[in-house]
């Protein structure tokens, strides 16, 4: 006599293991930084991060998918900057550039998406988690400043942005290391080269 069917409701799926993905995404970002997206490989992720290269399509199905999941999970939010003080608001936003941009393999990201080799979505994705909100956080204190009267009304904000951030990656590729208190400084030269003038002054 064939064995009764069991009538008991199958239950869920074995639940996604949070662990296997923060390693994953760890793994995934460093060899992302340090090899670049054309040497990067799911098998050699998958090794190193103590799991299978099966486990790692049930959750990404192609390493575009990962590596654009690597760099999400790396995005710095940034701080709060919305005070009646933009000259502080731009030296905390630059401090958090530095914080975000002296972690181990950041610098080398950077390089990897500047290779031809590096996917154009991924590129992309960069750009609009990453670049972007920096660059649309430090243009918002310049145009509060604006606002406040604390910088010329004719000053060019475009440029003054990539000046901010753009000064710590010229001192990089110089191979010099970064200047004591760089926040502070770089936001003091920028604010002197749009006009600007102390809150209350």
């Amino acid at each position: 006599m064939p064995p009764r069917a069991s009538t008991t409701p199958r239950g869920p799926g074995r639940a996604r293991d949070p662990e296997i993905d923060a390693r994953a995404l760890e793994v995934a970002n460093r060899h992302l930084s340090t090899l670049g997206y054309e040497a990067m490989s799911l098998a050699a992720v998958a090794q190193e991060a103590g799991t299978t290269r099966q486990a790692l399509y049930r959750r990404w199905p192609d390493k575009a998918s990962l590596a654009a999941a690597a760099l999400q999970a790396a995005v710095d939010a940034g701080p709060a900057t919305t005070s009646e003080d933009p000259l502080a608001d731009l030296v905390a936003e630059l401090s958090d550039f530095q914080r975000g941009v002296s972690r181990p393999g950041r610098l080398s990201l950077v390089g990897t998406m500047l290779q031809d080799s590096t996917a154009p979505e991924l590129l992309a994705r960069y750009r609009s988690k990453v670049v972007a909100p920096r660059r649309r956080r430090i243009l918002a204190i310049l145009k509060r400043a604006r606002e406040l009267g604390l910088i010329d009304q004719d000053a060019d904000l475009e440029v003054a942005v990539t000046m901010c951030t753009g000064s710590w990656y010229g001192r990089a590729l110089a191979g010099a290391a970064p200047p004591e208190n760089w926040p502070a400084r770089t936001a003091a030269l920028v604010w002197r080269a749009v006009g600007g003038r102390r809150a209350g002054s």
